[in-house]
């Protein structure tokens, strides 16, 4: 049975960072494929795996820009990727494939937020495309790897934003509805959780475990770069002058903040048997009404917690079914 949405004993809270967490975690020996993992949170959870002798992986759109922020890490491998590109996709695991080596840990960090109305090459709507769907596709294509880790954890940054909408199953690519940006963003963000739930649950037998995460609301990212300066204002991201806030508490949060969880659920030995679960601060979070959702107030462990719709079983397998019939890809 998946995990109840229930907070365990972590040992940490909303402030500690990725370097906290994986405190006296050794993992020589390990390799680690972080997509997105040259800039913002991707990056710092890049570097912390790193920093704890894991062989790091970091697929990359833009090599130039991948090779300059990891200028500072040479043990880390760079490869291309592009996840709008099913056959750069399946040409990065192929490779991966080729060299046989076991995957440990694969956090999917790479997205898009709130961009205007775009599709790829197929028709599908970008931030389901890149947020989900190429990120689908590359975990079926590892799978052997996954596999062969006897022991391997998959992480799914998602969003607080998954509030934003569920998944529309009869128009997930926005062909017979209006599309808004956050509508779009929203979808891709509770397709992340449950896939993680999905993946948890087929994955269990093989050793495979999944978790989704929310990092927090970070503002030095590339993701705000389809926000208006209103947009950020009305965040409560920044204060009168526009300078930023920071409150774990109330989840605005530093890159090193913000890439904790994700980080936790790569690693943490308090985690060991647990998966498909939604997670913030370093902890499993609650259940909550979309009523309490709403309020967008944090509760004494500084969580939002998470919409029944987006850890529903059932919605969990028809996304995987959805996501099978639009990428052609299965297990």
């Amino acid at each position: 049975m998946p995990t109840a949405q229930q907070p365990i004993n972590s040992g940490f809270r909303a402030a500690n960072t990725a370097e906290d967490v994986i405190q006296g975690i050794n993992l020589t020996g390990k390799t680690a494929i972080v997509t997105g993992g040259y800039a913002g949170l991707g990056l710092e959870t890049a570097r912390v795996l790193h920093l704890a002798g894991a062989h790091v992986i970091v697929p990359a759109r833009d090599i130039p820009k991948a090779r300059k922020a990891l200028a500072d890490f040479p043990g880390i491998e760079i490869e291309a990727l592009d996840l709008l590109d099913p056959a750069s996709v399946n040409a990065f695991a192929e490779r991966f494939l080729a060299k046989g080596l076991p995957l440990h840990i694969l956090v999917n960090s790479a997205g898009i937020m709130a961009n205007p109305l775009t599709r790829d090459a197929r028709g599908y709507e970008s931030q389901f495309a890149t947020n989900h769907l190429g990120h689908y596709q590359l975990v079926t294509r590892l799978w052997p790897a996954l596999k062969s880790a006897n022991g391997a954890r998959v992480v799914s940054v998602s969003s607080a934003g998954h509030r934003f909408g569920p998944v529309d199953f009869d128009d997930p690519n926005f062909e017979h509805r209006e599309y808004t940006p956050w509508a779009g963003y929203g979808q891709s963000k509770t397709a992340n959780i449950l896939f993680a739930r999905e993946l948890d649950w087929r994955g269990e037998a093989f050793g495979i475990r999944a978790f989704s995460v929310h990092p927090g609301t970070i503002l030095d990212t590339d993701l705000k770069k389809f926000l208006t300066e209103d947009q950020i204002r009305n965040s409560g991201a920044v204060d009168e002058n526009g300078e930023t806030i920071l409150d774990p508490m109330r989840q605005l949060k530093t890159v090193q903040q913000g890439a904790s969880t994700s980080v936790w659920c790569a690693v943490a030995e308090s985690l060991n048997g647990l998966g498909g679960v939604y997670c913030e601060n370093n902890n499993i979070s609650r259940v909550v009404s979309p009523e309490k959702m709403a309020e967008r107030k944090t509760d004494e462990q500084g969580q939002y917690g998470v919409l029944a719709y987006a850890v529903d079983p059932a919605n969990a397998d028809r996304l995987w079914t959805l996501s099978e019939q639009l990428t052609g890809v299965s297990l």
